[in-house]
């Protein structure tokens, strides 16, 4: 966590509105479906909601759906947006938050349909337009992902 986080600043839940409204992924890209504490400078908690519905099982593996490792790091990365989104009050700005580097990223257990997947998000230091990261995925308390990342504010492309 950066110096500045404030616990007693923490925010949340925020539904899907709020996420869609920060965030501009879309179904079948949008990997985070609740907030439920974000504390501004400091960190996230969102969930991500894992069903047997989602495109990517049919192939991933037929018969044995697992989630692949990439979205659970994506799934991350959002929520990492969504805590970017609110820090440095971006909401409605037009900024997007590109995912620029991942090192360190360990994949402990499988996530498979059914599992409510918790994204912990800590903000480690922002330089400018650069946040790094550490994620955690988690199931059931269980360790699932791990990923330090790191990601840059960019203004929308221009038409």
């Amino acid at each position: 966590m950066t110096d500045q986080a404030d616990p007693a600043a923490a925010i949340g839940p925020i539904d899907i509105r709020g996420i869609m409204a920060a965030l501009p992924h879309r179904y079948p890209m949008l990997l985070v479906d609740r907030v439920i504490s974000l504390v501004p400078n400091g960190s996230i908690h969102a969930v991500k909601a894992v069903s047997i519905n989602e495109s990517f099982f049919q192939g991933h593996f037929p018969g044995r759906p697992i989630m692949p490792g990439v979205l659970i790091v994506e799934a991350m990365a959002q929520a990492a947006g969504v805590l970017t989104v609110e820090t440095m009050e971006l909401r409605g700005s037009g900024k997007l938050v590109y995912f620029m580097s991942i090192d360190g990223a360990k994949f402990r257990n499988p996530v498979e349909p059914g599992c409510l997947l918790d994204l912990h998000v800590d903000l480690i230091q922002i330089r400018g337009r650069v946040c790094k990261f550490e994620g955690k995925a988690m199931v059931d308390g269980k360790l699932c992902a791990e990923a330090n990342f790191v990601a840059m504010i960019a203004d929308p492309p221009v038409d």
